[in-house]
């Protein structure tokens, strides 16, 4: 490993000498595609749009995993999934590995979070009996819990209590008024727009803001726009369901299973219960007019989280505090959204993985207003944080710094591609392991996806190859096509290569001479 140089060095070297604030923002399931500032059909995001003019878009950023956690363990790691390995909502993140929050606290700073991480810990260590071992919605080590906000969602429930809402006592709160459970309806809720759930953390971030006397990091985690599918006046009728562009997916859902068998065994499996509350039965049920419905109110969400982060901008601006923060806004991973006949995320569309990336760097002006079109990774958020605050990995990361990016630069050597990774094992039940026959270590796929083609490579199952250019919708695999032969091999070949790349190198650029350890790391 390099020597290490102080913060204040580090930072010298970087070209800025203050120590900044530094605001982590997530939205959970937010579609990178859904922003008014590339172009959106239909969405307007007022707030994005504005923190892009002062900062840096990044069009083509790609999350690492699918789902929740294993896409987090990507962005706080900066960890591929085959290094980090949480293969799924449940799967302990190894405790040797550094992450952000430790990394800003190295730095000097408390790292703060506002909603949740997602992460599951380390069994080894633990007593059996333990009931941080029953979940997969742990803390990040290294993170300071000012205001959880898990799934259940309780004490966010407990706040409209404390605010009138008697009927605050479970997530029924989320069926809107008039309808029935399971019902699609774009009535509102009970709650005001003043009173979601994202209302409720950026009004805890910006309470705790007012008590900073010293550089401070923050982690707002929101929960929107993840399902259920709910949202208060005015959110709930601002779009209809006519409303955003053409559905990325075949004719119909038979058509669409038959196009893989990973497509076959999943999309049946797709429960309503996961995207409205009460929802009974397979969304095959739904018609493509119900998901339509479906996406008015998820654009209506997205339209929720930008207003409050408009709040927020609006907080720091009055504390004297937004030219002082680093702010980088962001989404664990997308939402299939009614492409491919699909809700939720996971697979290899790019709909699951094609998230928003937005940073704002004060110390950096010159790259105000520009747009990245390069491939950029989930996995290049904490390399970057930790360039920014100075500071080294204590272990190999995949990722590299943007920080270059910021300064109006191009990095020699760039990616070409996006790479990401999705896990369908099963430990607890086993049911894809005795669908397909395989053991859960072949349960899985990779993606290699550049300008012009996108390749899929199964462990275990035939792989998909798409022509981007003639087949932007990823409607048609080419992989048995005999006159994409050698496009196949070459992508299978640049996949591999990859890998072998981003085998762990933590020790690999360290040698033992006579003279000592000698490390060299690119």
């Amino acid at each position: 490993m390099p020597s290490r140089t102080s913060t204040e060095q580090r930072s010298s070297l970087n070209g800025v000498g203050k120590r900044p604030n530094v605001l982590l923002i997530s939205a959970d399931q937010w579609r990178g595609d859904c922003l008014s500032a590339v172009g959106h059909d239909c969405v307007r995001t007022p707030n994005v749009d504005a923190l892009a003019r002062e900062g840096v878009l990044f069009r083509r950023h790609f999350a690492g995993a699918a789902p929740c956690s294993p896409a987090r363990a990507t962005l706080y790691t900066g960890l591929y999934q085959m290094n980090h390995r949480v293969c799924r909502n449940g799967s302990p993140l190894d405790a040797r590995f550094d992450n952000l929050a430790l990394a800003a606290r190295r730095a000097g700073y408390d790292p703060t979070l506002f909603g949740y991480t997602d992460t599951a810990p380390d069994p080894r260590g633990r007593d059996p009996h333990d009931p941080h071992l029953t979940t997969y919605e742990g803390v990040l080590p290294g993170f300071t819990a000012r205001q959880l906000l898990p799934e259940h969602e309780k004490q966010w429930l407990s706040w409209l209590r404390s605010r009138g809402h008697a009927d605050a006592v479970s997530r029924e709160i989320h069926i809107p008024v008039g309808a029935k459970p399971g019902e699609i309806s774009s009535n509102a809720p009970t709650y005001s727009k003043d009173e979601t759930q994202t209302a409720f953390l950026a009004g805890e971030f910006i309470r705790w803001l007012g008590e900073q006397d010293a550089p401070w990091f923050a982690h707002v985690s929101f929960l929107r726009p993840h399902p259920p599918f709910s949202v208060p006046e005015p959110y709930n009728r601002m779009f209809s369901a006519s409303d955003g562009p053409t559905f990325a997916r075949a004719a119909n859902r038979e058509a669409e299973q038959a196009a893989h068998p990973l497509l076959a065994f999943a999309l049946p499996l797709i429960d309503k219960s996961g995207f409205i509350y009460g929802g009974e039965g397979p969304i095959a049920d739904w018609t493509s007019q119900d998901l339509s419905a479906i996406r008015a109110i998820y654009y209506g969400m997205i339209a929720e989280v930008d207003a409050q982060l408009g709040r927020i901008w609006q907080a720091l601006r009055d504390a004297d505090a937004w030219d002082d923060t680093l702010i980088i806004f962001t989404s664990d991973h997308a939402e299939m959204m009614g492409d491919h006949w699909m809700l939720g995320k996971g697979g290899f569309f790019d709909g699951s993985y094609h998230v928003p990336l937005v940073i704002r760097d004060p110390g950096r002006p010159v790259a105000h207003g520009r747009e990245v079109e390069h491939f950029t990774s989930a996995a290049d958020i904490f390399p970057s944080l930790c360039d920014r605050l100075g500071i080294e990995p204590r272990n190999h990361v995949d990722g590299e710094t943007l920080l270059p990016f910021l300064a109006g630069a191009v990095p020699e050597g760039w990616r070409e591609a996006a790479f990401w990774e999705f896990d369908f094992r099963d430990i607890a039940n086993g049911e894809p392991e005795r669908h397909f026959g395989l053991k859960s270590n072949a349960c899985n796929l990779a993606v290699i996806r550049d300008e012009r083609f996108k390749y899929v490579h199964f462990a275990g199952l035939p792989p998909l190859l798409f022509d981007l250019a003639k087949d932007p919708m990823e409607l048609s695999n080419v992989a048995a096509d005999g006159a994409y032969a050698a496009t196949r091999l070459a992508y299978a070949e640049k996949l591999l290569s990859l890998r072998a790349q981003h085998l762990d190198q933590t020790l690999a650029y360290t040698e033992l001479t006579e003279e000592g350890p000698v490390s060299r790391r690119p």
